[in-house]
């Protein structure tokens, strides 16, 4: 959603969060609420039933999420969907315009909102204008798969600074513009299109990493990490926690458990896997499916390999608390982070905060996750390579405590000095040097 840093905001807070507000109305509300909710202020707006089914659901999920995570297969290509997208788009971004002054820093974000600089500009709105990608821009030969690629990027032209989660996103991106657009190259992080110079650049995502370290030895975390030890004091613990998507690999990492009891049976009744995966999007048929290959693995492997006392997988499909993950990552003796892609993954980062320096488990982390880039420490993986992730289990549950404690220390230094004051600072400075005016540059020289 985007984010306005005004001067000013109706309850004295620092900023002003406005977005949709998560309600499906009938009326065809054209308004916004003002909420204050915990000290932040929020300016809130409804969608209807056919905005929630095109916009959302429709354009946004079954149509952008698929092709930027490189699943051209899994998409649907309507024209009417992006026509209420557009919709969406131009009345959100003449609703937040109203509510800008001189003076304000707008910071837009994700893929929900990829024409809304445009239609703030259309709306008179000459300001600082940044977005963020949270997903990943995927290579130029799949995004412009989109039949309206062109009229997306000339959405994005419209802000001052647009940034990324990866430098493989980044580069993709300006790959785009370069060979598709008639952009020019202006330097490393400016590019001009569209009748517009604006600036690119990686931001990678992180996490407030002394929250989840306390969080892992919280009352709460404890109790969880005791209910789940309690039956298998001496077994080891593999941990997934991912929402249900097929950007996930989840049906891969299960099989790779298979693989990894089929290939050493002396591990059975030793260690066991834990996948918490909370539904989401269940109207979406990709959705649906994915729910019934997910329950139909484990069903299989459990009846294959379980023992009276022992179930090797425990996949549950619900959601927790954070302080009970902390917990449950801090039992966890492996982490399992395995999308086929994703935007960065900050569930790689919390297992890694939520460790016990004297005895922290070790992460796998999929190479076509952002997070990648920045943990270069943990185990890395293909997510298509079921025998190598297999194998990468069991270096992690026999690896020694001394390369153990070597690997989080780098990840660990890697996720604390890199988190997310460290992103929104390391954005909002960029996005400040990219609008002031040259003369005031000259001054501050």
């Amino acid at each position: 959603s985007p984010w306005l840093s005004p001067t000013r905001s109706p309850s004295g807070a620092a900023g002003l969060w406005f977005g949709w507000s998560g309600e499906v109305d009938e009326r065809e509300q054209r308004g916004i609420r003002l909420v204050t909710d915990s000290g932040v202020d929020f300016a809130l707006a409804d969608l209807t039933p056919a905005e929630h089914e095109q916009y959302y659901l429709g354009y946004s999920n079954r149509t952008l999420w698929p092709v930027f995570h490189y699943r051209v297969d899994l998409a649907v290509f309507d024209e009417p969907s992006f026509d209420v997208y557009e919709s969406v788009n131009r009345r959100f971004g003449r609703l937040l315009a109203g509510l800008t002054k001189p003076g304000d820093v707008v910071w837009l974000h994700d893929y929900h909102f990829l024409l809304m600089g445009l239609e703030m500009r259309a709306s008179g709105w000459d300001g600082a204008l940044g977005f963020f990608l949270h997903i990943p821009f995927p290579a130029p030969e799949v995004f412009i798969s989109l039949p309206q690629h062109q009229r997306l990027a000339r959405g994005l032209a419209a802000f001052d600074l647009i940034g990324f989660q990866t430098d493989r996103d980044t580069a993709n991106f300006r790959r785009y513009l370069i060979a598709h657009c008639d952009a020019e190259e202006v330097d490393a992080t400016h590019i001009a299109a569209f009748g517009r110079t604006f600036e690119t650049r990686t931001f990678s995502i992180g996490i407030d990493a002394t929250e989840m370290a306390t969080m892992a030895v919280s009352p709460r975390a404890e109790e969880a990490a005791e209910r789940v030890g309690e039956k298998g004091e001496a077994r080891a613990l593999v941990i997934g926690v991912d929402r249900m998507d097929y950007s996930k690999g989840l049906p891969q990492r299960m099989e790779a458990f298979g693989r990894l009891l089929d290939d050493h049976p002396e591990l059975h009744g030793k260690v066991s896997f834990l996948q918490i995966a909370p539904p989401s999007r269940e109207s979406v048929d990709a959705y649906q499916a994915l729910r019934e290959e997910m329950d139909r693995l484990a069903g299989r492997i459990n009846a294959e390999i379980a023992d009276l006392d022992w179930q090797p997988i425990r996949y549950l499909a619900r959601g927790y608390d954070r302080d009970v993950l902390a917990g449950l990552f801090r039992l966890a003796k492996v982490g399992l982070v395995t999308p086929l892609h994703d935007g960065m993954n900050l569930v790689a980062k919390e297992y890694v905060a939520a460790q016990d320096p004297e005895d922290p488990g070790v992460l796998i982390l999929s190479e076509f996750a952002g997070a990648a880039e920045q943990l270069k420490d943990a185990l890395l993986v293909n997510p298509h390579d079921i025998g190598g992730m297999a194998d990468a289990i069991h270096r992690a549950l026999v690896m020694p405590l001394a390369e153990r404690k070597e690997r989080w220390d780098a990840l660990d230094k890697a996720v604390r000095e890199q988190d997310i004051a460290w992103w929104r600072h390391g954005f909002l400075d960029a996005l400040e040097a990219a609008t002031r005016p040259a003369d005031a540059e000259t001054a501050q020289a």
